[in-house]
């Protein structure tokens, strides 16, 4: 019972940083990669929301996109491509954005582990609000109720360390979702808690903190260090 005693406290750092633009947020992961891989810092979490931007990973599937990238202007959105495992992506205002930047060696997590428990992260979210979610078939990634996806993960493992990461559709513009076809799936919805629910819904902050909680309970962590200190993006920016 000493050795139990003796555990160490795993301690995970919650960054709240509100809406950020998609390439700082990717900068600012790769950093951090860097950092907890040369063990300058501990696990990191990031939450945030980004303003509208479609995002293609790696197989570089743009031909899911279904909108000429000259119109993407016009309804007021960006396309970017990145290094995450996935398909095309929507991220907009109104969903909660989770990029853990955690070591697996650390956790004794392998890579499928790791996704099926950001998995159980969204599920027990919807649970909150009495949607019944559930994984997606195999080759669907993501979380369902029913046929309607409600949240989708993108994840990037890079020796040993994750960034990217979980996007759950809280209440945001599903208009977006008809220009692509959402994570290469043909045929199937995109839906938000805001739709699924008959519960009134409490402020977005509220929904993205109990997000976090499920997210610390499902990887073990016991103590959060919160920091609410947006000005980690902008001391770049005034140079």
């Amino acid at each position: 019972h000493c050795e139990q005693a003796m555990r160490a406290v795993r301690s995970l750092e919650v960054w709240k940083l509100g809406l950020v633009n998609y390439l700082d947020a990717l900068k600012l992961q790769e950093k951090l990669v860097l950092d907890r891989k040369s063990h300058k810092r501990c696990d990191t979490l990031l939450s945030l929301q980004h303003p509208p931007t479609y995002t293609v990973g790696k197989r570089q599937t743009v031909h899911n996109l279904l909108i000429p990238q000259s119109e993407l202007e016009q309804i007021g959105a960006e396309l970017h491509y990145t290094q995450r495992g996935g398909d095309i992506t929507f991220h907009g205002p109104h969903q909660a954005i989770l990029y853990p930047i955690i070591s697996l060696r650390d956790t004794g997590l392998g890579a499928r582990r790791f996704v099926e428990k950001i998995e159980l992260t969204m599920i027990e979210m919807a649970g909150l609000y009495g949607v019944k979610a559930s994984p997606g078939q195999r080759c669907e990634t993501g979380v369902w109720v029913g046929e309607k996806k409600i949240g989708a993960i993108g994840v990037r493992i890079s020796n040993g360390i994750t960034s990217h990461g979980m996007a759950f559709n809280i209440d945001p513009d599903l208009n977006y979702f008809r220009h692509i076809v959402p994570c290469g799936i043909a045929n199937k919805e995109v839906t938000s808690l805001r739709r699924e629910t008959d519960y009134d819904l409490p402020t977005e902050e509220i929904i993205q903190e109990q997000l976090i909680s499920c997210f610390a309970r499902n990887f073990g962590y016991d103590n959060l260090i919160w920091k609410e200190d947006a000005s980690i993006l902008s001391d770049k920016k005034e140079t």
